[in-house]
């Protein structure tokens, strides 16, 4: 792997002062800006990951989350573990859930944590003596005017906490413990439900994807509470077995459900498949692979980005850094979905570079 600055652009003068200054708002909340187009690099010349650099030349240390836009400004949500964290490895400490914020997808700037995670109450719920806690995904709620984080835990029956922010960046304050349709009343906390991701719809609503453990790995789609913080008990199982790593996304009238399959911790290479509904509850279709290896990764993400020009959906993979103690130097591929006319997702092509954001659609 080289350790290289990743993104070239180019930024008119007004641009660039409007980035600068929107950076500095500890809201984040900044009018929105005309696209500038910039180039996202996935592979070098040969064919190696590279490492994303933040502005101040740290490997950017944000994993298994998603990336949001808002109010003009990009937001990179993940788990952190640069402080030592190891899966499995009694000891090692919670690092947190980190975000990082951006004007472009290009120069990404460390906002810090979205909670303080050096709690003795945090580090007892998601140290390496446990079974950790990952998957930050944030929306926003237009309704509460309020950010709305979930994480998936282990530490209880239902398998997530919930947490709200007047401002993408937090800090963010926990909630009561969420109800859903599966292993809320599980006999014991643990392995019961997995990865998830959080969408809301252009309707007002907000759906969960959520990982079943304890039907094999089997997803499931339920509507949440009108605050986004809650289930709502009406649910559609989706996959079968041996799945995870769900994303949602909403494209001309056709729900999109894409996750990783198979399911596997920290693997390299696992496929990434879909399926399409009129409607997040179903009828769900049958699966399609758009991906044998997820471009040497896992699948994390689907972001769904409203610019002002256009809709991007931007898919993302977490390419973990296989044979480290941790993956605090782990990769990423991102880059946007293209869909055939009839709505069908093309395959994915693992592109080393990327423009970004991609010409509108004819």
């Amino acid at each position: 792997m080289q350790h290289s600055l990743i993104l070239r652009f180019s930024l008119s003068r007004t641009g660039s002062v409007l980035a600068v200054a929107c950076l500095l708002l500890l809201s984040g909340a900044c009018p929105a800006r005309a696209q500038t187009s910039s180039t996202l690099i996935n592979f070098d010349s040969q064919g190696r990951q590279v490492i994303r650099l933040d502005t101040a030349g740290a490997p950017v240390d944000a994993h298994d989350g998603n990336i949001g836009y808002f109010g003009g400004v990009y937001y990179l949500y993940g788990t952190s573990y640069r402080c030592g964290y190891t899966w499995g490895k009694a000891g090692s400490p919670f690092c947190g859930f980190k975000v990082y914020s951006s004007p472009d997808l290009v120069a990404w700037t460390d906002r810090g944590f979205l909670f303080d995670p050096h709690t003795a109450q945090w580090q007892s719920r998601c140290n390496g003596s446990t079974y950790g806690c990952y998957r930050p995904h944030v929306v926003y709620n237009r309704k509460s005017n309020l950010y709305v984080l979930w994480i998936n835990v282990y530490d209880n029956r239902v398998g997530y906490r919930v947490f709200t922010s007047p401002n993408p960046a937090g800090p963010f304050v926990e909630t009561a413990e969420p109800m859903l349709a599966f292993n809320t009343n599980a006999s014991v906390a643990g392995l019961n439900n997995g990865d998830e991701d959080v969408f809301a719809d252009q309707d007002g609503a907000a759906y969960i994807a959520y990982t079943n453990w304890r039907a094999g790995g089997s997803v499931v789609v339920e509507k949440l509470n009108a605050a986004f913080t809650s289930g709502s008990g009406q649910y559609a199982s989706v996959t079968d077995k041996k799945t995870e790593a769900p994303a949602l996304m909403h494209r001309n009238g056709l729900y999109y459900l894409l996750y990783s399959d198979p399911n596997c911790g920290y693997c390299a290479g696992t496929g990434t498949s879909y399926r399409t509904a009129p409607s997040p509850l179903g009828p769900w279709s049958q699966a399609r692979s758009v991906s044998p290896d997820s471009c040497g990764g896992q699948p994390s993400f689907v972001s769904t980005l409203r610019l002002p020009a256009n809709t991007v959906f931007l898919y993302g993979s977490d390419l973990w850094d296989h044979g480290a103690k941790n993956e605090a130097h782990a990769n990423y591929y991102w880059a946007p979905l293209s869909f055939a006319s009839d709505g069908a997702i093309h395959p994915i092509q693992c592109q080393a570079r990327v423009s970004f954001p991609p010409a509108p659609a004819p």
